[in-house]
């Protein structure tokens, strides 16, 4: 077959196949128009998700006959003045939606300046361009879209339910209104409303959900022509998939590789590595320094200086993190709180003898520690070594009298389950899981001593040999460099196990053959786009878990209170190294209302 060139309307409709993906991807094109037209108000109303029906009325400063013509034409648009493409700043400007949407759907434009008398109407029906004529309509433009992909039917298989579809279009304009607060927004399905933004609100709370601002701390940075700014939450509020996260260029909503990179980084030691943060981050820089070119439906950028950016926004997130160190989320509370007003679960009565003097059944009461018990065998020493050093966010608390209100998480009172820490405020109850929070003050001590001096190691009398599966042996060998930096010393032993000869000396006596297992787990699932201080950090925190205080260990009021005391003066110590919180504080007024005294 010879060499030849495409009919218009077949390259318009393999266009359509990158940017008009679905209904949601013609809306955007389609809204991001409106906001380049300084429209104050937009109007969305679809039917069946958009596939019979998508109209977008917006006020914006419209189009003029000439205009409204070329604008259907491929490759046209007003948005680059001076032929700069590296000096955007519009949102649409590809010159490929309006001509790709009619190419494959019965399009319809409707459109009127100020300085008109008239409004003129124009449409495109599988590629066909009508003549533009004299229309009734407002200042503004309409944009109608009917019977979408009519034109190639074969794309409508891929389409989704109405409402899979119409969930993807919320999506959209969620993104574009959280961008553009000053914007009325509105959406129809059919008759039914299903959204509707006001100008000059603060959308976060209806996007991002009513609790997350009280979960939440502020980020704002600026270096040369980068700034960030906006909301974060903390690591204990998370979500178990990333579609919660928001992040825009110059206004730009975007999906972008980097930048989702480096929030997985900047959370990197507060969260595990199947959950993820909520945030809404907005980077505004130069448009010289960043090309927003390189997608077809926009939603990538690429940036001149990436390692700049990546730079940035991971240090305005740690700080923010930071200086958000000890909290812990709201949720949390709220969840416990209704945990102790659902009804409890029938239990059976315990079996009892009547003496004649005293009753004899065994107690179904949850075991507690109180003061007096002697010290768990070497713990205290063991508390001791992890003594955190003093940072000017958290002062290690001066030898004050022991009553609650000297410190901010109180004083222990009992232990319950061998597992949870209760302690007093003087207008609180705090509720601490120990093996979370001693996780975490053994993790940012090897990391203080890692970076001060190198981890300290300790030969083993007997060196542990341990089987592993073959990819989990790989993973281990190939970074027996990396292991030994953080004092672990690992030889192969034949084909199939590997031999532990030295390890940390803050390890103790580790369970080397669980140890190694999960450590070999973790290797394999590591991203390997992470730098190697990033990947010997993902490794200190596997370690730290194998020596903290385990779950089910008694431990005497003077070993709670070290370690409550140490939990104040280390920074993150709201959560552990996966992101569970370290403790649940729950308010005096709280309490009462379950006894109805409020």
């Amino acid at each position: 077959m010879s060499v030849r060139f495409l009919d218009p309307t077949l390259i318009n409709q393999i266009a359509a196949g990158e940017v008009v993906e679905r209904p949601a991807s013609a809306i955007k094109e389609l809204v991001e128009n409106a906001i380049d037209a300084k429209s104050t108000k937009i109007d969305i109303i679809v039917r069946e998700g958009g596939r019979t029906l998508i109209s977008i009325t917006d006020n914006g400063h419209g189009m003029h006959r000439d205009d409204l013509t070329l604008a259907v034409e491929r490759h046209a648009t007003s948005k680059i003045p001076d032929s700069d493409l590296f000096n955007i700043r519009t949102l649409g400007f590809r010159g490929e939606a309006l001509p790709s949407i009619g190419a494959v759907s019965r399009l319809a434009i409707t459109s009127r300046t100020a300085s008109d008398d008239t409004a003129w109407r124009l449409t495109v029906e599988g590629g066909a361009k009508s003549e533009a004529a004299p229309a009734s309509f407002g200042l503004g433009t309409r944009v109608e879209v009917r019977d979408l992909f009519y034109a190639t039917p074969a794309r409508l298989k891929f389409l989704k339910t109405p409402t899979t579809e119409l969930s993807h279009t919320v999506d959209i304009l969620n993104r574009l209104a959280l961008a553009h607060p000053t914007i009325q927004f509105s959406l129809m399905d059919g008759d039914r409303q299903v959204l509707a933004y006001g100008a000059n609100k603060d959308r976060i709370p209806s996007i991002l959900g009513k609790d997350f601002l009280e979960n939440a701390c502020p980020v704002r940075m600026e270096r040369e022509s980068l700034r960030v700014s906006g909301h974060i939450s903390i690591p204990t509020f998370n979500r178990s998939h990333a579609t919660a996260q928001y992040l825009f260029v110059n206004g730009r909503p975007v999906k972008d590789r980097l930048l989702s990179a480096s929030v997985r980084v900047a959370y990197q030691d507060f969260l595990a590595s199947n959950r993820h943060p909520v945030l809404a981050l907005f980077l505004d820089i130069d448009p010289a320094e960043v090309d927003i070119n390189v997608h077809p439906a926009k939603a990538e950028v690429r940036f001149r200086d990436a390692g700049l950016v990546r730079g940035v926004l991971i240090s305005a997130l740690k700080q923010a993190l930071q200086e958000a160190a000890h909290r812990s989320s709201s949720a949390m509370t709220q969840n416990a709180i209704v945990a102790f007003q659902r009804p409890p679960s029938p239990a059976p009565s315990p079996v009892s003898t009547w003496s004649g003097k005293a009753y004899s059944g065994r107690s179904t009461s949850p075991r507690l520690s109180f003061p007096g018990q002697p010290l768990a065998p070497g713990l205290a020493e063991t508390m001791a070594s992890y003594q955190a050093a003093p940072t000017p966010s958290a002062p290690i608390p001066e030898p004050m009298p022991e009553t609650s209100e000297d410190y901010p998480l109180g004083l222990a009172r009992a232990q319950i389950h061998g597992t949870y820490i209760l302690a007093e405020t003087s207008d609180s109850l705090v509720i601490v899981d120990q093996h979370a929070a001693h996780e975490r003050l053994v993790y940012e001590k090897m990391k203080r001593e890692q970076a001060a001096h190198g981890i300290k190691r300790q030969a083993l009398l007997l060196p542990e040999v341990v089987d592993l599966p073959e990819e989990t042996l790989k993973a281990i060998l190939s970074r027996t460099s990396e292991l030994a930096q953080l004092g672990l010393v690992i030889e192969a032993f034949g084909l199939t196990a590997v031999m532990v000869r030295e390890a940390p000396a803050l390890l103790g006596k580790a369970d080397w053959k669980q140890l190694i297992q999960d450590l070999g787990a973790d290797l394999q699932d590591m991203d390997t786009t992470l730098s190697l201080s990033e990947q010997l950090n993902e490794i200190l925190g596997t370690l730290a878990c194998h020596n903290s205080v385990r779950a089910g260990r008694q431990l005497s009021i003077e070993e709670m209170n070290a370690l409550l005391r140490q939990m104040e003066a280390t920074p993150y110590s709201g959560q552990c190294n996966h992101g569970r919180p370290t403790y649940v504080k729950l308010p005096r007024h709280d309490i009462e209302k379950l006894f109805g005294r409020r």
